[in-house]
């Protein structure tokens, strides 16, 4: 069991000491549900209060935040105290299952694939002809790799994960389970007889940038024609669409269950609300903010905060459901 003192912690995290503590530390929790052995942290001031409350020996805590000092509790002042506890998770982390071999015996690997230096495949994965991984690539059991698909190093692929044919996935990226790359976007129209359906067909691929996170369940569609491309550092959480020839720029944001149409574009840093829908063809531009919930009709410029349904300015968005709630009044 990791166990860490008061000072070795504020050394490691570059705080200020407030106050002292000699119970050693063994892990994190929040405040709430926190015994002496833990540290937690206060990063808004409406935490405070759980502080007094909680049995924690020690508390991160922002430096713009008050908070006070118990007998043999202790405060560590940072600058944030998000990042800060992002670092505690870090050294207290049990890290990932281990691999009892490098490749397991039961995978399928085509003898056209490329396998880099440091690679582990778990049991019942399938890579397909002329597939790439370049060094450090992990693939969990039970993934799927298709034909021509080039994964960069140290990228992490969870279990259940299917990539399709002609992917491009860039460096240190992670998707975790069931995820799906690369699958036919959705494209139909009217038959000639006008009894039935007629399926677009899809050739296009998807590209992925480095370091791109992609959460459980998530779709990204390949183009119908080109690319779908997901630049660098987009982090997508659960159960999120992004459909057929979609572009993201650098750092995008998608929460759970929001979705893309086809063929939309976000600038760099554009963040995307839960459940929030974006029409096809729409262009978000960079540093945007789509609420969550709210559905996009039109384009959204540079910086703008959107929100509702159809979703407007937020500040004006606001003001009318301020006005509505009057009326019943």
């Amino acid at each position: 069991m990791k166990k860490f003192s008061a000072k070795e912690l504020t050394e490691y995290l570059q705080g200020e000491l407030i106050g002292s503590t000699d119970q050693e530390i063994t892990g994190p929790e929040q405040l709430s549900k926190a015994t002496p052995s833990h540290i937690s942290f206060i990063g808004n001031k409406q935490f405070v209060k759980q502080w007094d409350d909680s049995k924690a020996s020690i508390a991160i805590v922002s430096e713009h935040i008050k908070a006070e000092t118990y007998p043999n509790r202790a405060l560590i002042k940072v600058k944030n105290a998000d990042l800060a506890m992002a670092k505690v998770l870090e050294i207290f982390d049990p890290g990932p299952p281990p691999f009892s071999e490098d490749i397991h015996p039961s995978a399928v690997i085509h003898p056209s694939a490329t396998i880099g230096k440091n690679c582990k495949i778990g049991a019942h994965c399938y890579i397909g002809a002329h597939v790439v991984l370049a060094d450090g690539v992990i693939l969990y059991p039970n993934v799927t790799i298709f034909d021509e698909t080039v994964i960069g190093a140290n990228t992490v692929v969870w279990s259940g994960t299917v990539i399709r044919e002609r992917t491009e996935i860039g460096a240190y990226c992670i998707f975790h389970t069931n995820v799906s790359i690369g699958a036919d976007g959705f494209g139909y129209r009217p038959s000639e007889d006008g009894r039935g359906l007629k399926k677009i067909p899809q050739i296009g691929n998807v590209v992925i940038g480095n370091y791109v996170e992609i959460g459980a369940n998530s779709c990204v569609d390949r183009g119908k024609f080109s690319s779908t491309i997901l630049g660098d550092g987009c982090k997508i959480d659960n159960l999120v669409q992004i459909a057929h020839n979609c572009i993201l720029g650098r750092f995008c944001i998608m929460a759970g269950n929001s979705g893309l149409a086809g063929s939309v574009t976000l600038g760099d840093g554009v963040i995307i609300g839960g459940s929030a829908s974006i029409k096809d063809h729409t262009t978000i531009h960079s540093g945007a903010i789509v609420g969550a919930g709210s559905g996009v009709m039109n384009d959204v410029p540079a910086g703008k905060t959107v929100l509702g349904y159809p979703a407007t300015d937020a500040r004006e968005m606001l003001k009318q459901w301020v006005a509505i709630r009057n009326l019943v009044k």
